[in-house]
C-alpha cells in the first residue's frame, strides 16, 4: 500500500474538523464570562502546540514564507476578528447565519481560484440546500425578537463585517492550495501569531479578568479541539479532497453544533433541528457525489 493510499480520506478529516468545530459553541457558553479576544488568544496559543508532535518536534517545519504566514494569519486572525466585530454589532443569531455562507463561497469561489475545478450545477444547488438548512436550524432556535433588528447604523456594519468574515474564511481555505506547499505543522506557526494579534486586542479593547482553574481546563480543551487540532485536519483535508466537496459538508458544522448545544444545556430537541438534518445531509449526500 503507497502512503498516499495509507493516508484517511479528505472527507474524513473534514468530518473530523467539523465534528470538533462543532463542540466550539457549547465550550463558548461555559465560557461566555471571559472576553471573546483573550479566550481566542489563548486557545490558539494552545493549540498551536499540537505542531510539537506533529513536526517531530522540529520547528524547521514551521517556517513559512513571508506571504505565506500572512495567509494564515489572514485567515485564523483575520476571520475571528471580523467575526467578533459581527457579533457585537449585529443580532448573534443573524450575524452567525451570514457567517455561514462561508461554505456556499468555497463551492462558488472554488473554479476561480483553484486551476482544473468546475462547477457544476449540482455542486450549486447542494451547497444552497446547505445554507437553507443551516437557516433553518439556526433561526429554528432563536428568539422570535432576536432577528428584529432594523438594518442600520451598528448592525449594517456588524452585517458587512459577518459577510467579510465569511468571504475571509472561504478564500483563506481555498488559497492555502494556491500558495507554495507547507507542512501541515505550519499551522501551528498560523495559530500562535493569531493568538498573539488576539491578546493584543484584548489588552487594547477588552477588560482584563483572571482565570479560576475550571477557566483553564476548558480553554485547554478550547485550544486542544476546535481552536486546535481542528485546523491542522482541515489544512490536510483542503490539501488532498476536492474543496467543492468540503465546502458542502461543512453544513453540518452548525446542525451538530446546535445538536450539541442542545443537548448540553437539557433543552428539547424541536422539528427545525429534524428538517435541517434532512437538508444538510441530503445536501451532502448528493454534492459529494458530483465529480
Amino acid at each position: 500500500m503507497s502512503a498516499r493510499e495509507s493516508q484517511p480520506h479528505p472527507h474524513l478529516l473534514a468530518l473530523g474538523a467539523i465534528a470538533l468545530w462543532s463542540s466550539l459553541a457549547s465550550l463558548g457558553v461555559a465560557l461566555s464570562h471571559l472576553p471573546p479576544f483573550f479566550l481566542t488568544g489563548l486557545s490558539l496559543a494552545v493549540g498551536g502546540l499540537i505542531a510539537l508532535p506533529l513536526s517531530g518536534f522540529k520547528l524547521a517545519a514551521w517556517r513559512v514564507p513571508l506571504p505565506t504566514l500572512a495567509l494564515g494569519v489572514y485567515g485564523l486572525f483575520g476571520y475571528h476578528f471580523l467575526l467578533f466585530v459581527a457579533l457585537r454589532h449585529a443580532p448573534p443569531v443573524a450575524a452567525n447565519l451570514v457567517n455561514y455562507l462561508w461554505p456556499l463561497l468555497m463551492v462558488v469561489l472554488a473554479p476561480l481560484v483553484l486551476p482544473g475545478v468546475r462547477l457544476r450545477w449540482q455542486h450549486v444547488a447542494a451547497a444552497v440546500v446547505g445554507f437553507a438548512g443551516a437557516a433553518v436550524v439556526i433561526l429554528g432556535q432563536a428568539p422570535s425578537h432576536s432577528t428584529s433588528t432594523p438594518l442600520a447604523g451598528n448592525t449594517l456594519w456588524g452585517y458587512l463585517a459577518a459577510a467579510a468574515a465569511a468571504f475571509m474564511w472561504a478564500s483563506y481555505s481555498l488559497l492555502t492550495r494556491r500558495v507554495a506547499h507547507f507542512p501541515t505543522a505550519a499551522i501551528g506557526t498560523f495559530a500562535w501569531v493569531s493568538g498573539a494579534l488576539s491578546l493584543l486586542c484584548h489588552v487594547w479593547l477588552e477588560t482584563p479578568v483572571s482565570l479560576t482553574l475550571g477557566d483553564g481546563l476548558l480553554i485547554g480543551l478550547m485550544g486542544l479541539g476546535p481552536m486546535g487540532a481542528a485546523f491542522f485536519l482541515w489544512d490536510k483535508a483542503l490539501k488532498t479532497g476536492d474543496a467543492r466537496h468540503i465546502g458542502i459538508l461543512s453544513y453540518l458544522t452548525p446542525l451538530l453544533s446546535t445538536s450539541l448545544l442542545l443537548w448540553v444545556t437539557d433543552s428539547g430537541f424541536s422539528g427545525s433541528v429534524g428538517l435541517a438534518a434532512l437538508l444538510i445531509v441530503g445536501a451532502a449526500w448528493v454534492g459529494t457525489r458530483v465529480k
